[in-house]
């Protein structure tokens, strides 16, 4: 079982992940969204290609761009797509 934890809040859990990079990558239905809000910030990598960011919000406490996902991710990468890792605090548990 993998978990995403912020602020005390449960932000993901998943029986089934990807891991890229040392990251965990969740399934879109791993995670609640209640807590998700997309951010405008962008970022390419060469081969996966461009993660899209969300800020996360837990009992008015904000985390911006702490999250990220593929949602047109490179063939290389279509393991990955619209699946949410997490950074900037959150702790990943597996």
């Amino acid at each position: 079982m993998a978990r995403a934890l912020w602020q005390g809040q449960v932000i993901a859990e998943s029986k089934t992940w990807e891991s890229v990079e040392g990251n965990v990558y969740f399934p879109p239905d791993a995670v609640d969204s209640a807590f998700l809000t997309p951010s405008e910030t962008t970022t390419v990598c060469g081969w996966k290609g461009t993660a899209h960011y969300y800020t996360l919000t837990v009992d008015g406490a904000r985390n911006a761009d702490a999250a990220w996902h593929y949602p047109d991710p490179k063939p290389a990468a279509e393991n990955i797509r619209d699946h949410v890792a997490f950074w900037r605090g959150v702790t990943v548990e597996t």
